[in-house]
């Protein structure tokens, strides 16, 4: 038969227990509470900038070289990655639209989910004529995206566009291609 002290020894025992399993599910929710409210955040870095406030190009008028008009919405969810080039696209700026081009590539079979558009003059360097064959090429009519486009010669920066028309990130002129790479492959699926 057990005695008092026995019964209060269970009911200690069933109350550890009891305050252990919460433990088990609390201290890891007040962790994550803690990193979130710090700012990090798990696997969502980005290597390009958002652009904030969020805008939309719905409306930036963009006319190409055949004289039409960009659609932003796309009759199927495709994405844009937006070229803009500085003030001239020589070797250097004819590379990164190669490794552009590139990071397109890789994407296999979702490639077909990304379009490149170019806005600005023509590139300049003998053997941008082949590379340019992947790029829809336009002329923006209002100026609007001049705010987004570098400043120095032989430079890019590149815009990726949501299949809605909304600027996601921003990646400013000397960025790091294999970064575009790796955020696309995150984003476009």
């Amino acid at each position: 038969m057990m005695t008092m002290n026995d019964t209060d020894a269970v009911r200690r025992r069933n109350r550890l227990k009891l305050l252990l399993v919460a433990a088990i599910f609390l201290v890891p929710a007040m962790i994550a509470v803690g990193l979130g409210m710090s700012g990090w955040q798990p696997g969502a870095r980005s290597h390009g900038e958002p652009i904030l406030p969020q805008r939309s190009f719905a409306d930036v008028p963009i006319v190409l070289a055949d004289g039409s008009k960009y659609a932003w919405r796309d009759s199927q969810p495709r994405m844009t990655l937006l070229a803009l080039p500085g003030s001239d696209c020589l070797e250097n700026c004819v590379r990164l639209l190669g490794l552009m081009r590139n990071a397109r590539i890789v994407l296999n079979s979702n490639a077909d989910r990304l379009r490149l558009l170019y806005v600005g003059e023509p590139p300049k360097d003998t053997g941008a004529a082949e590379l340019m064959k992947s790029w829809q090429m336009g002329h923006d009519v209002d100026g609007k995206l001049a705010a987004f486009r570098p400043h120095g010669p032989d430079s890019v920066a590149a815009i990726l566009v949501e299949s809605n028309g909304t600027a996601l990130a921003r990646y400013r002129a000397g960025f790091d291609p294999n970064g575009l790479r790796v955020d696309l492959q995150k984003v476009v699926r």
